[in-house]
Formats: C-alpha cells, structure tokens, sequence
C-alpha cells in the first residue's frame, strides 16, 4: 500500500520538476542574452569616446576639463603685456567689442581684458560719488546729446459747438555732453612684475579704479567744464521762488553759517517738485552730516535715522543720504546740502572702452601705466536738483 502511493507521488512531482527546469533554463538564457547586449552597447560607446577624442586632437580644440583650462587667450595675451610688454598675443587676437578684449589702439594702447574692465566699472559705482544715484549711459561717439522737454503742452476746455483755439506747443532744450579723457598713471617695479604670485591684474584694477573714482567724485560736483565734466555746484543758483531754466534753485536756512533747525530741511524737501520727490536722495559731506544727524523735530524725534541693514544708506525724512566728501563744508552762504532726483537731474555719459599704455622708460627702474578713458557729465534736469544755502537770504 505504502509502495503505490510513492510512486503515485513521483509520477505527480516529474511534471513540476520538468517545468522548473525549463523555466531556469529559459531564464539564463535570457539573461546571457541581456550581458551580451550590454557588452555590445559598452562597446559602441567606448568607441564613440574614441572617435570624439581624436576629433578634438585633431582640431586642436580646447580640453573640457576645468584642471586643462589656460585661461582666456585675450586674459593670458594682456597679463603678459602688462608684465613684460609682449604684445604679439593681442596683435594676433580678434577685435571683439561687446566683449572689449583686445584691440590695437593708434596710440600704442590696448583695451584691457573684460575682468580689469568690469572691475573697475563696479568699483566706481560702489564709491561714495553721485555716479551711484546719477543716470549714466555708455555713447561710441564724442559728445551726448540730452533732450529736454520743460514746458507743459497747452490745454483747454471745449464745447460741442464751439471752434478749439490754438494751445501751447512745448519747447525742446537740447543739452551737449563733451566726453574728456580721465586718466591714471599707477607703477609698479619690474621685479614686482616678474613675479608669477603677483596679481598684477587686480593690483592695477584697483589703482585706476581708486585714481577715476576721486577725480570723477571731484568733476561731477565741481567740475568747470574745461577738459572735465561740469559740475552740480558750477552752475548758476538762484533763489527757488525766482527759479528759471539754466539755474538751480535754493532755499536759504535763514541762518548764516549754520542750518538753524529741521525746518530748514523740510523746506528743502518740499521746494523741490513732487514728480522728484518720489526717488529724492540728499548729498551732503561728512562734517555736515554730522550736524544735520543731531537735528530733532517738535517732539524731539531724530530726523536722521541709521540704515536698518548692512550697505543700506542713512535716511533723513526718510530719503537716502549719499555721503560725498567734495560738497562743500558748512561755512557763511555756503550750499552744503544737494537734494533731489539724480537720476533726472544729472547724466554721465562715458565710452566703454578703458586704454592701458605700459611705459617701462620713463621711471625706472618701475614701469608706468598710463591708463585713460573718456567720460563727461552736465545737468540734465535743472528743476530735479535743489540747494541748501547755510546764510540768512
């Protein structure tokens, strides 16, 4: 009895075991079929990398990886004329002029690479200069014209049946701004040069830039228009009730030499039109500053209060205060306090292009570098910008 039911089971498991067979088998053989096609895609890849290598040998194309990187060709080609004069990499390299990278000047001067030029650019905006809240645009040509519309084009009622009478046109005012070449001269020692540590590029970026912001923060206050921009203070000023186009309004403290209290600032504030109030900054000096700080209104509030963050500006009535060394001082009839909208009131216009010429005979054993640009500046609002005269009328 025991016998037959062994074999009973037997015969039942064959068929499993036949089936589990074959399905292992099925199995690797699948398998064996998904790593040979693997191999073969491997393979072809591997051969494609080969091909693309040799492509790029061939055509002598920069290497992507960062560790083969040398550098910009216009960067190397103008380090290597500020340390030894070398000038064949930037004869040998193509005009780019969006880019500024490198040009042959009739002078002898080369364009400085984009890094010099961006740096100095960015140096200039952050100084304490009205360049910061001013209206600046880049010309290829030597002059800018500002066109300037000051008059309100006339208006009137009318009836459905009576004839329109003729009303006001306006009155264009064209405004030239001469560019003038600025200038630095920074040297350095040769051996200095030699040097591979030596960050020549930063080192001479931050001289021209530290040289253009003082004469530029100079020029756009004071300047008298000859071989330099024409400054905010050069112009005629005259007594705000008796304003006119071509001069710039005051408002007197009512006391001489001093800014008497905060009424006087509030009527700064409030002579100037309220389409500029809006975007109003007020310029001062350091030692003005420090009286103006101290001024309280009627419940003995400060009208000065700090910048809440770090970089952001003082704020007196709560309108920036941009501190510039070249106003003028608080003395007798002095105008020591500019408020108004920059933007408006005063443009600055420049060249993109910023000129390196290495003089290595002049002052040895250093080498000289003369580097320029061309720039200009002139009221283009006369009604943005307003005065704080420190005397009695």
């Amino acid at each position: 009895m025991s016998k037959n039911r062994v074999s009973s089971a037997s015969a039942d498991a064959a068929p499993l075991i036949h089936d589990v067979t074959q399905s292992m088998a099925g199995f690797i053989e699948d398998f064996n079929g998904f790593r040979d096609d693997i191999k073969a895609k491997l393979k072809l890849t591997e051969e494609r990398v080969i091909m693309l290598d040799r492509k790029t040998q061939i055509a002598a194309r920069p290497q992507l990886s960062a560790t083969n990187d040398a550098g910009a060709p216009h960067q190397k080609a103008f380090m290597a004329y500020l340390r030894s004069g070398e000038d064949d990499g930037l004869r040998g390299l193509q005009l780019d002029g969006k880019s500024l990278s490198s040009a042959v000047n009739s002078d002898g001067g080369y364009l400085v690479d984009p890094v010099t030029s961006e740096t100095v650019t960015s140096v200039l905006q952050a100084t304490a200069s009205i360049r910061s809240i001013a209206a600046v645009v880049t010309v290829e040509a030597t002059s800018y014209d500002v066109l300037v519309d000051h008059t309100d084009v006339g208006a009137g009622w009318a009836t459905e049946t009576d004839p329109t009478a003729e009303t006001g046109t306006p009155v264009i005012d064209r405004i030239t701004i001469p560019l003038h070449e600025l200038s630095a001269l920074p040297k350095a020692s040769q051996r200095l040069l030699d040097d591979s540590a030596f960050d020549i590029e930063s080192w001479l970026a931050g001289r021209i830039a530290d040289k253009f912001s003082r004469a530029e923060a100079a020029a756009f206050l004071n300047g008298d228009g000859i071989d330099k921009p024409t400054g905010i203070l050069t112009h005629g000023v005259v007594e705000n009730d008796s304003w006119s186009w071509g001069n710039i309004g005051y408002v007197a403290t009512g006391s001489d030499g001093d800014i008497g209290g905060g009424d006087a600032i509030v009527d700064l504030v409030y002579a100037l039109g309220a389409e500029y109030r809006a975007n109003g900054v007020f310029v001062m000096n350091s030692k003005t500053s420090g009286q103006v700080r101290k001024l309280k209104d009627g419940d003995g509030r400060f009208l000065w209060s700090d910048g809440l963050a770090a970089g952001e500006p003082a704020r007196l009535m709560g309108y920036p205060v941009l501190v510039a060394e070249d106003m003028p001082g608080v003395a007798s009839d002095s105008f020591s306090i500019a408020f108004g909208d920059f933007s408006a009131g005063y443009t600055i216009a420049e060249r993109p292009d910023l000129r390196v010429l290495r003089d290595p005979f002049s002052a040895k054993p250093h080498v000289l570098f003369y580097a320029t640009k061309r720039v200009g500046g002139d009221v283009s609002d006369f009604a943005a910008i307003k005065l704080l005269k420190f005397g009695l009328t």
